[in-house]
This record gives C-alpha cells, sequence and structure tokens, in this order.
C-alpha cells in the first residue's frame, strides 16, 4: 500500500481475490423472527459466474436470504459473504454488489438519467464512465428517449427497467434480482435475459429469484429451491430434472419439493 493509497472500507478484496473464492458462501444461515423461523440453517455456495435460479413459493424465505446477503437484514445466527465481504459489514459489501427488489428503489420526482447519475455517484463511478454506461444500457432496454422524463410517468415496465439498470451499471461482482422480468413485454423479458447471460460470461454473479421458472430453466447454472425457511433442492435445472422418474420440466420438479411431505424424498443432485 502506498502513501497515496485511497482504498475504501469496501474494495478490501480484490479482483484476484475474489475470483478464487465463491461469489457467494453461507453457513448455518438463519432468521428467525421471535419463535418464528424464516430462513433455517441456509448453507450454499455460488461460483463466480454463475447464474443461481432462487426458487421458492410466496413466503419460503427468498426474500428475508436476499436481504440477509445483501446487508440490510442481520442473521439470527450463521455466517454468510458476498464477493468475499462478510454480509455483516454492510459498508464493505455496498461496492461489490447490485440489487433489484421486487419494487425498484426510484425516486418518481427524478428523470430516469437523474436517478441513474445519482446512483452511480454514489457508487464512485467517475462522470464520464456514468455517461458512457448509461448510453449503452438506455440504449439496449430502449429507455434513451424517455431518459429525461420523470419517473413519476413511467408504466411499470419502464420503472423495472430503470431499476435493473440501476442494480447492474456499477458492474458489480454480484448482483441480486428479485423478479427481474416483473411487468416486462416479451421484448423487453428477452433483453433482460440476454442482459443477464452476458453479464455471467464476463464473470458477474446473478442471483435470480423469479416465479417465472421457464427464464430460469432457460438461463440459470445452478438452482436452488426453498421451502419453508430450508433449501429442498439444489443443482443444475438438468440435474434436477433428471431425478424424476418420467418426463419432466423444472415446474415439474418444484411442485414435486415444495410440499410438506415430499421434499425430503428426493436426494441433493
Amino acid at each position: 500500500m502506498t502513501d497515496n493509497d485511497t482504498t475504501r472500507p469496501g474494495d478490501r478484496t480484490t479482483k484476484t481475490d475474489r475470483d478464487s473464492q465463491p461469489a457467494i458462501a453461507t453457513s448455518e444461515l438463519r432468521k428467525a423472527y421471535g419463535d418464528t423461523t424464516a430462513v433455517a440453517s441456509l448453507t450454499l455456495t455460488v461460483e463466480p459466474g454463475a447464474v443461481y435460479g432462487f426458487l421458492g413459493p410466496n413466503g419460503a424465505g427468498k426474500t428475508t436470504t436476499i436481504r440477509m446477503l445483501t446487508g440490510l437484514l442481520p442473521p439470527s445466527s450463521g455466517s454468510g459473504t458476498v464477493a468475499g465481504e462478510p454480509i455483516t459489514d454492510r459498508e464493505a459489501l455496498i461496492p461489490h454488489i447490485g440489487y433489484l427488489p421486487e419494487s425498484p428503489p426510484i425516486h418518481e420526482e427524478l428523470t430516469a438519467r437523474e436517478q441513474l447519475e445519482y446512483h452511480g455517484g454514489l457508487r464512485g463511478m467517475d462522470p464520464a464512465a456514468i455517461d458512457d454506461r448509461l448510453t449503452t444500457l438506455l440504449e439496449r432496454f430502449e429507455l434513451t428517449a424517455d431518459a429525461d422524463e420523470r419517473i413519476v410517468t413511467y408504466s411499470k415496465g419502464m420503472r423495472q427497467k430503470t431499476g435493473l439498470i440501476q442494480a447492474i451499471m456499477h458492474e458489480p461482482a454480484v448482483v441480486f434480482l428479485d423478479e427481474p422480468t416483473s411487468g416486462l413485454d416479451p421484448r423487453a423479458a428477452r433483453t433482460v435475459r440476454e442482459t443477464l447471460t452476458e453479464l455471467a460470461a464476463t464473470g458477474t454473479t446473478v442471483f435470480l429469484s423469479t416465479h417465472i421458472l421457464p427464464v430460469v430453466e432457460q438461463i440459470a447454472t445452478d438452482v436452488g429451491i426453498l421451502y419453508d425457511g430450508t433449501l429442498v433442492a439444489e443443482g443444475s435445472p438438468e440435474a434436477l430434472v433428471a431425478r424424476m422418474k418420467t418426463e419432466s420440466t423444472l415446474e415439474d420438479v418444484f411442485l414435486e419439493v415444495t410440499t410438506d411431505d415430499a421434499h425430503d424424498e428426493v436426494p441433493d443432485a
């Protein structure tokens, strides 16, 4: 480290370090609210460049898990790291992650360009880099013509695209996406799928939570299925489907393992 070193706390883990360890790793991660356990003893490993499809019925604990992994919610017990940083240290975590919750965190009184420029500044991006990145992403998601209109006038799909651009514009090591194609027309949804595949190909890890199982089947390299706070099945889409005794889809696997009495019958891949 030189005298002029300006490394921020969140930059302690270098790219080389991140590439040599899991992008996401948890051990016995648990979250409870009083007597109610939302996530129970979650242990998983996601490698750099993976598209990890995180599935489960409503109330399974998916959003709680994502909020813990992004440092927004402290675990009750257990541990985890994302991009080499402990999930309990949000300051260190923030520079390395992007997050699109189901309702994008955007300010309606701003234009999309103002919102995204503001976000880029918070992430320490150079103004020229922000401009270059936005030029590319706004064009890709067909928002260029509307970028200087206030978000309050946007449709749900336009807000969703703005939120997705915000999550990936600073090129995070890991991006967490909760229903990223919600409200999108088929053309925009296809663009999202292509973008996520490209991100993974360049080393970004995508943690994808969605109820649209064909999307996961198309682009995920790995899948984890959560039921009642417990990871009940994990493996590649092909491996999970191959467990079934008859010709099936990922949807069939999902329905099989997310019942009170059937999930213990399906072994891990």
